[in-house]
């Protein structure tokens, strides 16, 4: 099986200097109106960067990542380059509330990740966006699980669709999840699955740490996300998800 790895990022790792993007990447930022826009999108791709010059092994330098760029597909999904080439990495990006996740893998693997601050869910979001089995797993779950696990299965609905590259342009009814363990313990990744009513079968991984839900899909079995250690030597204040 593959090795997926997982790196996560907050606006205070951020460097105020944009030294360490591209320039077109200066020019994207620049044309971004809104300030939350703008925050969001430089965590987003100083994580990614961070992520892909780890698996790289880049030089440990801020201006290696800049020889890296973070560019949109025509599906909107993110794309690693280096030099102007295809990096060699799949990539899937996620926000929440000021914190950034990026996934790596194999670069011929489809990959979607998906970060989730646990918050309550209303009853006509679920009603709307799960399919009947989903909705009786969350209204099995105890009274104080079950924003958790609709969390969850939110957040493996998301990271699905980013393998199939549509997003929430395509009904979150159409890609079901299945969970063989629905413990939601701390700290470790639980398998998970999705089969979608087009007929592809994923497989993912999922864990609870901290407030926040973090959901790994991919096209092929992998084994449990690798937390990637990012060192301190791209920016003195980098921290590292152990």
């Amino acid at each position: 099986m593959i090795e997926v790895y997982w790196f996560e990022q907050t606006e205070a790792d951020v460097p105020v200097e944009n030294d360490w993007l591209s320039p077109d990447e200066i020019r994207r930022l620049n044309d971004l109106r809104f300030a939350k826009r703008r925050t969001d999108w430089r965590l987003g791709r100083w994580t990614a960067k961070l992520g892909v010059a780890n698996c790289l092994t880049l030089a440990d330098h801020l201006q290696s990542l800049a020889r890296i760029e973070i560019r949109a597909s025509d599906a909107g999904a993110p794309e690693a380059f280096l030099a102007g080439r295809a990096a060699g990495a799949s990539i899937s990006l996620s926000h929440s509330s000021g914190r950034a996740a990026c996934a790596v893998t194999h670069p011929e693997v489809a990959l979607g990740c998906d970060l989730e601050k646990v918050e309550p869910r209303s009853r006509s979001f679920v009603r709307d966006y799960f399919t009947a089995d989903e909705q009786h797993l969350i209204a099995s779950s105890t009274a104080s699980d079950r924003s958790r696990m609709a969390t969850l299965l939110w957040s493996a609905k998301e990271s699905a669709l980013k393998v199939l590259r549509t997003g929430l342009r395509l009904d979150t009814r159409c890609v079901v999840v299945s969970l063989s363990d629905v413990s939601l313990g701390p700290d470790e990744w639980h398998p998970l699955e999705v089969r979608c009513l087009s007929g592809h079968h994923f497989y993912g991984w999922w864990q609870h740490r901290e407030g926040f839900l973090r959901t790994i899909v991919s096209s092929v079995q992998a084994n449990p996300p690798v937390c990637g250690e990012i060192p301190g030597l791209f920016y003195r204040t980098v921290r590292h998800f152990a």
